[in-house]
């Protein structure tokens, strides 16, 4: 985990409930869900081996052992899971050494919590190596904190890189406000006790208690999100 967290930016932001705000990367802020999978296909297609775009809903958001087991098993391809992990993190890395395109809406809600000064976290279930690479193209000055899926040992859908992040603010889970695009990820912050704000990417995800399913970063602002969070 990277912070550079002062003390000043752990207090709740204008007397709001709101205490956080954490967000995934892939299919959240940056536009790349895409780009794994090509990348995947790419790959696959290396070792012999031609993958079913039912595929692409089962590995989405998910940590890159579980993807990469999940593929070596379902094509019978003959490589290890850590050197199919470092190729297809090899082959993703130079792909958005091009750049990594925002969503739509990201540029906007990121420049107002930086302006309210609301502590803002970046929580993957992508290495470090690549995180770091897509906050060039991001901007790492929006982040006061990152967490990546190499720095926790249980990942997405497990919790703890939620709580992780929480703790670095010194924030209540309760009191964080979640973005995700993937099963996974939301499966990840409700089990870490957080308000999930869901805009999925490639498959869809059901509206549930303490959960808002929206079509794009579009429509959430931070009074949006301010209304997720009430004191109890």
């Amino acid at each position: 985990m990277t912070s550079t967290v002062p003390a000043s930016l752990t207090r709740t932001a204008e007397g709001s409930a709101l205490q956080a705000v954490l967000l995934d990367m892939d299919g959240t802020l940056v536009d790349t869900e895409g780009f794994w999978w090509d990348v995947e296909v790419e790959v696959f297609a290396d070792l012999g081996h031609r993958l079913e775009p039912a595929w692409r809903e089962v590995v989405v958001g998910g940590p890159m052992t579980r993807s990469a087991g999940y593929l070596i098993e379902v094509t019978g391809a003959d490589i290890a899971i850590e050197e199919l992990t470092v190729l297809l993190n090899d082959r993703f890395e130079k792909r958005i050494g091009r750049g990594a395109p925002l969503m739509p809406g990201a540029a906007r809600l990121l420049a107002e919590l930086a302006a309210h000064e609301v502590p803002t976290a970046l929580v993957s279930a992508s290495h470090r190596r690549i995180i770091d690479r897509v906050l060039d193209s991001v901007g790492r000055h929006h982040f006061a904190l990152t967490v990546a899926g190499d720095e926790v040992s249980r990942t997405k859908p497990h919790p703890d890189p939620y709580l992780k992040a929480a703790a670095g603010f010194g924030a209540d889970p309760w009191r964080c406000a979640v973005i995700e695009d993937t099963a996974t990820g939301v499966a990840a912050a409700e089990a870490a006790g957080c308000r999930v704000v869901a805009v999925p990417s490639v498959a869809p995800i059901a509206p549930a208690p303490g959960r808002v399913v929206v079509p794009s970063l579009e429509q959430v602002d931070l009074a949006f999100l301010r209304g997720l969070v009430t004191e109890e």
